[in-house]
């Protein structure tokens, strides 16, 4: 390898290094020759220090409209049955066209809150500022590990995040020297050896696709030949139908006609389960908060349906709502933090 293209790659994954890092520092984890959380949760586990959701005397009421993320969609609408089960007057709709349809909504006061499974850009963050003077606030909420699936019966034992770029993206920024288009690339054989690899993928609406085509194919474009689907559920439906298929999905997609395979960071790092421990640890390289947006101007106090949501999403009641939907709850620490951006306790 060229020293030119030996640079550019070790920025790349320094990138994706650096990513890790800053997502572990929300843990309070102390980086040293290993990864180490101070308290780590299983998958069926809740921080014990998150309280439980206390219902306000008064009325609580109005309309929650969720306009975003698919990839969340279904875990808001776990969150909203659980909050109205506490305020039966409160009405709701949900809207999961992607996480680009979050922050105009939100610039354009037709929603409540928007979900995103990626950060804001900065042109959306000006847009924002241009209207209301103050940035948006940003609340991680949950945790996924995006996941790339394939079908049950394919044998492959696990792939670098190089061999995935090679996969779906046309540049290679990973630094692989060839795209990767049949089974046989990649070690198998058999019936396996060439028949082509058929990948699945999101539109460019998705929080997941820009997510995946940042930290997967290193700031790359993807091949034309990836099949672009309406959902995170229809890309994990695509490859469970195709013996052959390869797609990217949140793990709270994922079923049993598919396998999540595990990942590395660089070829010669070690394959990583997307497991609870490895996402809290910050090694399943994958791993990402999942956003609640919200219009909220600091120093100033939210409305009781606002507030009180918040506080449901960020309690042991709105996080075991989280494990249902197949994701991974935050820890008592982000919750606190979430709730003191916008002014609560």
């Amino acid at each position: 390898m060229c020293s030119a293209s030996f640079h550019k790659l070790s920025s790349m994954y320094q990138h994706i290094s650096e990513r890790r890092s800053f997502f572990c520092s929300w843990f309070g984890i102390v980086l040293t020759t290993q990864v180490v959380l101070s308290t780590v949760l299983s998958a069926s586990e809740l921080d014990p220090a998150l309280p439980s959701y206390r219902v306000v005397e008064g009325e609580v009421s109005g309309t929650l409209k969720s306009v975003g993320s698919d990839t969340t969609k279904n875990l808001v609408a776990f969150w909203i049955e659980g909050f109205k089960k506490h305020y039966p007057s409160v009405r709701e709709g949900i809207e999961g066209k992607g996480s680009s349809s979050a922050p105009p909504s939100l610039v354009e006061v037709t929603s409540t809150f928007g979900p995103m499974s990626r950060v804001w850009k900065p042109i959306e963050i000006d847009a924002f500022k241009d209207k209301f003077g103050y940035a948006p606030t940003v609340i991680p909420t949950s945790i996924d590990m995006l996941a790339v699936y394939v079908h049950r019966d394919n044998p492959i034992k696990g792939l670098s995040l190089q061999q995935v770029d090679a996969i779906f993206s046309k540049n290679r920024n990973g630094g692989a020297r060839e795209a990767i288009v049949n089974w046989g690339d990649l070690g198998l054989v058999g019936e396996w050896r060439d028949k082509p690899i058929s990948p699945y993928g999101r539109n460019s609406a998705s929080g997941t696709y820009c997510y995946f085509k940042e930290h997967a194919l290193f700031r790359g474009d993807f091949k034309a030949t990836v099949k672009e689907q309406p959902g995170s559920s229809s890309v994990v439906q695509a490859v469970a139908s195709d013996m052959f298929g390869i797609g990217y999905s949140g793990i709270g997609y994922k079923t049993a006609g598919v396998r999540a395979i595990p990942l590395s960071l660089t070829p010669n790092d070690p394959l990583v389960t997307p497991e609870a421990a490895n996402a809290y640890s910050g090694e399943y390289p994958l791993t990402r908060f999942l956003y609640l947006s919200v219009n909220y101007e600091p120093g100033s106090k939210l409305d009781p349906l606002r507030r009180e949501f918040l506080r449901y999403v960020l309690s042991r009641d709105g996080q075991a709502d989280v494990l249902k939907a197949g994701y991974l709850p935050v820890t008592a620490t982000i919750a606190s933090r979430s709730l003191e951006s916008v002014g609560l306790d």
